[in-house]
């Protein structure tokens, strides 16, 4: 890639700092591009992938994230782009109109940037493409960038880069969840996480008393997911691989070496022998109810099998590294259950229940798939009095342990669709849209129905849920250390 061509993701550092010398360009580039990354991430890579960035662009639009915040870094730029137009800067507004995002981390570094994005309620929000340099790499492997982690050399770099000019846009869904229960007499309810929290547990909170959601004498948490909600015995398998790596961070730097430890984990959880090692209490159906938002307002209770002791809220249709759990249902069969192919738009989330590590493995065959259970626009989980003193939970693979009251109410974990950004998608990208001219037609209206339904039952206030956005659920306390993200 030639310096003409490099000049295509150039943007003026008077664009993204504010004050600085205003620089003119014979033309504006056409796929202007801010790059966030996260310099800690997949070892040395991290690392290696900024030095190369900020060698082939300017070194104010490559953001190491161990140094500065994404929001801080948007709020600014937006903040002044706005001042620039209003004063007729029109290259301000071009870059505007095509800027597109970049994101090198693993899967909690990059939710933690679309959060940003998506709170910021742009007329025009920017698109975003992610680099693998993670473990599970669902995020970047559904849109088309691999699962693997990338070269950091100039002509890799070059080569995403090129990448990047030529993606498509594509949208995905984010999700709201909500877990709330009684505050018990003794002890707390709060996440306990592997360690130090992971990202996912600072987007996943306990309210403030002045949050409208706050219930007195309940504990409230919230947060959001781009990926997957799960619960059970693979929440637990990934507690202690987290966990593992926290301890010996030096022995989780290559990529296969994880993925390994991952399996034997698996094998000593007793994942692959769970009714030899597991009482029966940690199924599914003897933990909780699983009811999904129906028509004119009715929570329909799902019939979870007794085997199950996993299930998956899926968003995208990838899953630990790249596995699909709900796979394409045959026309005949999905006709009479009403189920559809995975479109990652369509405002529903794929619901999966697994037995065990054993009926993990058939996602390796052709046309391998979980048990399918439901797709909704809205779930619930309300975990039944007394049933276990705790259980696992994970969002966007991110686990933690939590503590379950035995002696109180309810407790009630519910997912509900927030709203969508946009992403970048290669020509080998897996996720489907409902928008595709090749999708039938019957699945294009089926979120419609469904998302009405839930805002006229909405025992919240539905403008609540509307405000609810990710600088509450996204936003990283300025003490954590990005090291600790996956």
């Amino acid at each position: 890639m030639n310096e003409h061509v490099l000049k295509e993701f150039y943007i003026p550092k008077y664009i993204i700092v504010p004050d600085s010398m205003v620089e003119e360009l014979h033309r504006p580039p056409s796929s202007p591009v801010v790059v966030f990354i996260n310099s800690k991430s997949g070892g040395q890579l991290g690392g290696d992938l900024l030095q190369t960035y900020r060698q082939l662009l300017s070194e104010s639009q490559v953001i190491d994230l161990g140094q500065e915040a994404p929001d801080k870094v948007l709020y600014r730029l937006y903040a002044n782009l706005e001042r620039l137009k209003s004063n007729g800067d029109i290259l301000a507004a071009e870059i505007e109109n095509k800027l597109r995002l970049i994101v090198a981390g693993g899967d909690g570094t990059a939710g933690w940037l679309l959060g940003v994005v998506s709170d910021l309620k742009l007329s025009r929000p920017p698109p975003i493409a992610t680099v693998p340099l993670g473990t599970g790499n669902n995020l970047p492997f559904s849109f088309g960038w691999g699962k693997k982690n990338p070269g950091t050399d100039r002509q890799s770099v070059e080569h995403f880069l090129y990448q990047v000019m030529n993606a498509r846009e594509m949208k995905i869904d984010s999700w709201h969840i909500i877990m709330r229960m009684r505050a018990p007499k003794e002890g707390s309810c709060d996440p306990i996480a592997p360690l130090e929290l992971p990202h996912s547990l600072h987007a996943f909170h306990r309210v403030s008393h002045t949050d409208s959601l706050n219930v007195e004498g309940y504990d409230t948490f919230r947060g959001g997911f781009w990926n997957y909600f799960s619960m059970g015995m693979d929440a637990q398998v990934s507690y202690a691989f987290h966990s593992e790596r926290k301890l010996h961070p030096d022995k989780f730097k290559n990529q296969l070496v994880n993925q390994s430890t991952y399996a034997k984990l698996g094998c000593t959880q007793g994942w692959f022998c769970a009714s030899l090692f597991h009482p029966s209490s940690r199924n599914i159906a003897q933990l909780a109810k699983v009811k999904i938002l129906k028509r004119h307002g009715l929570w329909e209770e799902l019939h979870i099998p007794r085997s199950i002791r996993s299930i998956v809220c899926l968003n995208l249709p990838s899953f630990s590294g790249g596995l699909n759990p709900w796979g394409t249902p045959h026309h005949i069969k999905a006709r009479n259950r009403d189920l559809t192919p995975p479109y990652v738009d369509d405002g529903l989330l794929e619901v999966v229940g697994f037995r065990d590590a054993w009926h993990g493995l058939v996602l390796l065959a052709p046309n391998g798939h979980g048990t399918r259970l439901a797709q909704a626009h809205r779930i619930r989980f309300e975990f039944h009095k007394g049933a276990a003193d705790h259980t696992y939970m994970r969002i966007d693979g991110e686990p933690w342990k939590q503590p379950l009251p035995e002696n109180d109410d309810t407790v009630v974990v519910e997912i509900s669709h927030l709203g969508q950004v946009n992403m970048l998608a290669t020509p080998s990208c897996i996720s489907k849209s409902i928008h595709d001219p090749s999708t039938p037609p019957s699945a294009s209206g089926h979120h419609d129905d469904d998302e009405a339904s839930a805002e006229e039952s909405d025992d919240e206030s539905g403008e609540e849920r509307r405000k609810f956005g990710a600088a509450d659920t996204f936003r990283i306390p300025e003490d954590v250390d990005i090291a600790h993200f996956s």
